[in-house]
């Protein structure tokens, strides 16, 4: 009787077995996490700056981030005292090279991946109920959630670093004709954001924030620094390190910005020279396939034809 119950229901025996192991384990799992998260001391992050800024422009914009901002800055509390100042300076360089995403901190980075990866294993577990899967989607799918505030994050730095090394050239332009007409450097940075029709920018931002350190009271090579490391692009340093030289050299400024943005344009054709020489390559595999698949769809139906022909 044993035999044959167990031959005749062996894969609906290990299915479920298999789903309840997987439950158990993250249930396990969430409760030492719980048990960690409260046991830790807390911090409380600073949220002023451009990071404040960015906060409420993100508040004002979005209804749904305005409901779940309140629980995520809740949760980001309690996991603050779990994170080691290494990742915590880590996460926050990234956040500050996607341009203070959000205006989230780190804290608040790690309390969305966790519940991001929440709810990718109730959408995993969900998805083997009605796939009939089982629980083998809920790992799968949880690691994934887990994972998607990171590549939002870093997709937004690449976005940001291109959209900044795009639109330098025409600013430095702007600015060398502005100090040609007389204008300082700050006068010269203050036209660049006055002249600008999408205070979203993110160069108008940046450039905004160094009129702002101008204003302070600091001197323009620590803004101009400043500016380097929140926006590492190629374009930006060479920028950054040309004026920096011709302050310390006293160089006059509006020759040096002359020669940046000449170098600038050259290098701007050099890419795109490069680019369209690189597609033409690229383009050859996708070409291929779509003429195996146009091949295909034609000698098909002839090949079928001939076979039950010869039947």
């Amino acid at each position: 009787m044993l035999q044959y119950l167990t031959s005749s229901y062996p894969l609906t025996f290990q299915t479920t077995l298999l789903r309840h192991a997987v439950l158990l384990v993250i249930g396990v799992g969430l409760m030492i996490g719980v048990y960690v998260i409260a046991a830790a001391p807390t911090r409380v992050a600073s949220r002023l700056g451009l990071r404040g800024l960015k906060r409420q422009r993100t508040l004002e914009k979005s209804e749904g981030w305005q409901n779940v901002e309140p629980f995520v800055r809740w949760l980001g509390v309690r996991v603050s005292g779990v994170i080691s100042d290494g990742t915590r300076a880590k996460i926050d360089e990234q956040i500050s090279l996607a341009g203070d995403y959000m205006g989230i901190t780190a804290d608040e980075f790690v309390a969305m991946s966790i519940l991001s990866s929440i709810g990718g294993f109730l959408a995993g577990y969900v998805l083997g109920l009605v796939s009939g899967v089982g629980s083998v989607a809920v790992i799968p799918m949880g690691l994934v959630g887990g994972a998607l505030p990171w590549m939002q994050v870093t997709g937004a730095s690449q976005e940001r670093l291109k959209t900044i090394g795009r639109g330098l050239p025409y600013v430095i332009d702007l600015m060398a004709l502005a100090m040609g007409a007389g204008l300082d450097f700050p006068g010269a940075v203050r036209q660049v954001i006055e002249k600008s029709s999408n205070p979203d920018d993110p160069l108008v931002e940046e450039f905004t924030l160094i009129m702002q350190t101008l204003t302070l009271g600091r001197t323009r090579k620590d803004a101009l620094l400043e500016f380097a490391k929140r926006a590492p692009n190629e374009t930006v340093k060479e920028f950054v390190a040309a004026l920096v030289q011709a302050e310390e050299r006293g160089n006059p400024v509006a020759e040096v910005l002359q020669i940046q943005a000449a170098t600038s344009r050259n290098r701007r054709s050099v890419r795109a020279e490069e680019l369209a020489a690189k597609a033409g390559v690229a383009i050859v595999g996708p070409l291929m396939m779509v003429f195996m698949c146009v091949l295909g769809l034609i000698l098909a139906p002839a090949m079928m034809q001939i076979t039950s022909g010869a039947i």
